[in-house]
């Protein structure tokens, strides 16, 4: 075939073919435009739907599970199921202590209890907010970016400060008029807290990332001392090393919390968690598929459009019997036959493929700039694009399925016998 490839007369009679039958050869070629164009469209969209998840996980530490104390549904040691109890301080030095491959280890408490929102002031301003007590290591875990000021630190713990770290939401709607809230006091509750940072949060980690940007962050000393909290905690933030999976050290975790607060080996009930990593790899295993999906359906479609184009190719040869044996007459051998309707048959799915792909290249391109537009930060969608890779290998498929739309014809073509062909009328 390579000797042909080159073959200046050879391509003149591929053109002038497609040519003498355009509108037959357009019809024929649309099946593998269409099979390559909805291949690279779907895998586009996966990719979108891709980005946008995992945008919703920026800067967070994945690796992480959340522990929390709940009602105990089994009696042990003469204690009675039903019974209540809390974390404290002391079960996070055990769980660094006793349990290998942990990075971070942050006790968290939240004012009111999950879900709640508290009132907050600023001069006559006010709002409704989460607020947490936390460690600075929980800036680590979250996506917490600062826009202004500085998060907290441990001399904030230590000397128990009043500080807090809001977010853009609560600056937006306490600080009008474009005041600004660094050095600033408001008040939780009553208690006046002096406004060190002011965060943004780049993902939503599977939540509303507008009201990720309404919570405010003040050290876990000051709140139990501010809310008379004492050493209690409310949940635990966990994330483990880059060696280990925070999936595999869950069950050693709460083993070990079960034993400290006297709770049954198998009450799976009474300690509360959720593993993000876990979720993540479920979200990236399902992504793997849909990709194969995509390929798939990419496939079947080409795969019609392959049988067009080996079908129409049949005919061509059935048309030019008579040239076929005129030029086996002529001498040429059955391997120039072949390629000839071979290198015809891959001009043709190249060709269509190609123009597949750049329209689609074109659509996506426009979805992008669209998506540009919109500032929406709870959108689930990003950046629709496909790889070089993968552009790389709908190529090789578009290749293989060329070689193989003429390959059936070929084998017809060099069965002609040149003295049958020429009495063919």
């Amino acid at each position: 075939m390579n000797s042909n490839l080159f073959n200046k007369d050879l391509w003149k009679e591929i053109i002038e073919s497609i040519r003498s039958n355009g509108f037959r050869t357009i019809i024929t070629a649309f099946g593998v435009f269409w099979g390559i164009f909805i291949l690279v469209l779907l895998l586009a969209a996966s990719n979108g739907l891709k980005n946008g998840i995992l945008r919703a996980f920026d800067g967070t530490a994945t690796n992480t599970v959340f522990v929390w104390a709940q009602g105990i549904s089994k009696s042990y040691k003469g204690l009675p199921k039903g019974r209540r109890y809390q974390f404290d301080v002391k079960d996070a030095e055990a769980i660094r202590r006793n349990i290998k491959g942990l990075e971070t280890v942050s006790p968290r408490n939240r004012l009111g209890g999950y879900g709640a929102a508290n009132s907050v002031q600023y001069k006559l301003n006010s709002g409704s907010y989460s607020v947490y007590g936390d460690y600075p290591e929980i800036s680590t875990q979250q996506s917490l970016g600062i826009q202004a000021g500085r998060f907290m630190n441990y001399s904030d713990i230590e000397s128990n400060r009043k500080v807090a770290i809001i977010g853009v939401g609560v600056k937006n709607e306490l600080f009008t008029n474009g005041e600004d809230a660094l050095s600033k006091y408001i008040k939780i509750q009553g208690v006046s807290f002096k406004v060190v940072g002011i965060y943004k949060k780049m993902g939503s980690g599977g939540g509303d990332a507008i009201e990720k940007q309404r919570e405010i962050y003040i050290p876990f000393t000051t709140y139990d001392q501010a809310f008379n909290n004492g050493s209690k905690v409310g949940f635990f933030a966990i994330t483990a090393d880059d060696n280990h999976t925070i999936t595999s050290l869950k069950e050693p975790i709460l083993a070990l919390l079960r034993e400290r607060h006297n709770i049954h080996p198998e009450d799976k009930r009474a300690i509360g968690n959720f593993d993000l990593f876990e979720m993540f790899n479920n979200i990236s295993g399902l992504f793997i598929a849909l990709t194969g999906v995509a390929y798939f359906v990419g496939f079947l479609i080409l795969i019609s459009g392959i049988i067009g184009i080996s079908n129409i190719m049949l005919i061509v040869i059935k048309e030019r019997t008579k040239e076929i044996g005129v030029r086996r007459a002529l001498g040429a051998t059955p391997a120039n036959i072949r390629s000839q309707v071979l290198i015809e048959s891959l001009f043709l799915t190249i060709i269509s493929g190609m123009a597949g792909v750049s329209f689609a290249a074109f659509l996506i391109a426009i979805l992008n700039f669209i998506l540009d537009k919109i500032d929406d930060p709870d959108m689930m969608f990003a950046n629709p694009s496909v790889s070089l890779i993968n552009i790389a290998l709908a190529l090789f498929i578009l290749t293989i399925c060329g070689l193989l739309a003429g390959l059936i014809p070929a084998q017809t073509a060099i069965k002609i016998k040149p003295i049958e062909a020429l009495r063919n009328e």
